[in-house]
């Protein structure tokens, strides 16, 4: 395989990454100091400079969390498992081999797990079909789970300072990075797209409220942003004493112990403290954003509805079939009748009845898993597409699509099945194993759709012509699918069943 290596000129100093594909890679590109010892639980500094030429050939560690999900992928019979780091602020750039005589818009994209897992690593999100297509790619690792975000301030002490928030405000470090030394690699640093998907298309939305984020990027796409998962600092106040008490500590010398206790642990008291948040609802998910800082001062949808958010076209929407990845795996969302009936024990009857008019054939199986993925994910969706529509371009989105492999498996256009498309999956070897010939042809064009949508956004911060923007009379919605179409509000009582939900007490 022909291969040969190409530098670029950091403000830190020279990196050294490799030509293949037709595209230039550099991996585990430092963006800021690693977080160890007296920065643990800091907000990140950048990274120190370097002499010499440092090689950003290979992946270095991903964020601490549980090992199974950090396997990158299967050689022979053994799977290759990326290891873990506390030292894991980096970022990884891919350009086009050929240089452009433009600078080029850039893509920044911001990986999902639920604020508890994931890696800029991940083999799907190596973005090089984007790059080939015209832009420069950044992918971004950040601190997971109760190294990042768990809101641990409050157990901050005289001597030792805990900040709060911590994933933003690395996410934002990277955003300087990228705005400082993005135009070596051939990028325009005033052209820069964020997009996530799940908890990334959550952070997506937040950094539009992150004061410190503004002026860092100029267009936004969050794909399936989940609700509910913001809290009030006297809720995560709460969520960190349970936390101490997991850890065997008082909340006295709790700052002194989460210093010192190995992140393995700390990895293992988070999922323990989710268990018991699943069992004694707080109101909220104990892990992701909390409110009420410098860093996030208003709820994010709050700030979008007042127009105190970053005015910045976006573009928002979920799949069809969110719900149906969570009856086989993480069995976190609400997809069952004895789920959804708890989910909303404390719910206003009128409110309680509401909902479930909205799902007529309430409660068969398929009318329970479309409740449980609209209340995680559409109704987050909705409540973003209304809320910045006020004040700045919004463009919303619903994913149809999937291969029939997919539909005879009862997955169909279920959570994440969108990244197949927009990472341009159906065109390697494992998306012809998932489209089988019969499928090929459809997912190649819904594929193109997609990309050519994103990479205009990306562009010039319209998805194209025919594609008309979300607002409060006709709510329009761009639907991917074999045939792509724009339809007009399409589920009015879905939408409004879930208004003013809210799991909070």
């Amino acid at each position: 395989m022909h291969e040969r290596t190409i530098r670029a000129h950091t403000t830190a100093g020279t990196v050294e990454g490799f030509t293949r594909d037709g595209v230039n890679r550099w991996r585990s590109i430092p963006y800021a100091r690693p977080p160890v010892g007296r920065l643990r639980f800091r907000a990140p500094q950048p990274a120190l400079p370097w002499s010499g030429v440092r090689h950003c050939h290979g992946f270095t560690g991903c964020a601490p969390q549980q090992r199974r999900y950090t396997l990158l992928g299967m050689s022979g019979l053994a799977g290759r498992y990326q290891p873990m780091s506390e030292d894991c602020l980096t970022l990884n750039v891919v350009t086009p081999e050929t240089p452009s005589a433009e600078p080029l818009p850039v893509m920044v994209f911001i990986h999902g797990g639920g604020y508890i897992l994931g890696s800029s690593a991940t083999p799907l999100y190596d973005g090089a079909a984007l790059a080939r297509r015209g832009c420069v790619y950044v992918s971004v690792n950040y601190r997971l789970g109760a190294l990042g975000c768990l809101d641990l301030s409050s157990l901050s002490t005289r001597d030792i300072t805990i900040d709060s928030n911590l994933y933003l405000r690395d996410l934002v470090l990277a955003l300087q990075w990228v705005r400082g030394n993005i135009a070596e690699f051939g990028g325009d640093p005033d052209n820069v797209t964020i997009f996530g998907e799940s908890a990334g298309a959550c952070m997506t939305a937040t950094l539009l409220a992150v004061p410190a984020a503004e002026g860092l990027f100029a267009q936004a796409i969050a794909e399936s942003p989940a609700s509910g998962l913001v809290r009030p600092k006297e809720i995560s106040a709460e969520f960190a004493k349970r936390f101490a008490t997991l850890l065997g500590v008082g909340t006295d010398d709790a700052a002194e112990a989460l210093l010192r206790v190995p992140a393995a642990q700390l990895v293992q008291a988070q999922h323990e403290l989710i268990d018991q948040g699943m069992e004694s609802r707080l109101g909220a998910f104990p892990i992701g954003p909390v409110i009420g800082d410098d860093c996030l001062p208003l709820d994010p949808v709050e700030a979008m509805r007042t127009g105190r958010a970053h005015r910045v076209p976006l573009i928002v929407g979920t799949n069809a079939e969110e719900g149906r990845l969570f009856t086989r795996f993480l069995k976190m969302l609400p997809t069952n009748q004895s789920m959804i009936e708890e989910l909303l024990a404390d719910t206003e009857p009128v409110a309680r009845e509401r909902i479930t008019a909205a799902y007529p054939d309430y409660p068969s199986a398929s009318a329970c898993i479309q409740l449980g993925g609209d209340f995680a994910f559409s109704s987050a969706a909705w409540q973003i597409a209304e809320a910045h529509s006020s004040h700045a371009p919004t463009y919303l989105y619903r994913y149809d699509y999937a291969p029939r492999t997919l539909r005879w498996s009862g997955l169909g256009a279920t959570h994440a099945t969108e990244l197949l498309a927009v990472f341009d999956v159906y065109r390697t070897r494992f998306g012809a194993l998932l489209t089988a010939a019969a499928d090929q042809r459809a997912a190649l064009r819904v594929s193109n759709q997609v990309q050519r949508r994103w990479r205009s956004f990306s562009r010039t911060g319209v998805p194209g012509d025919d594609w008309p923007q979300y607002n409060h009379d006709d709510r329009a919605v761009m639907v991917f699918d074999r045939k792509c179409r724009v339809e007009f509000d399409p589920h009015p009582d879905r939408r409004m069943a879930w208004d003013g939900f809210s799991l909070a007490p």
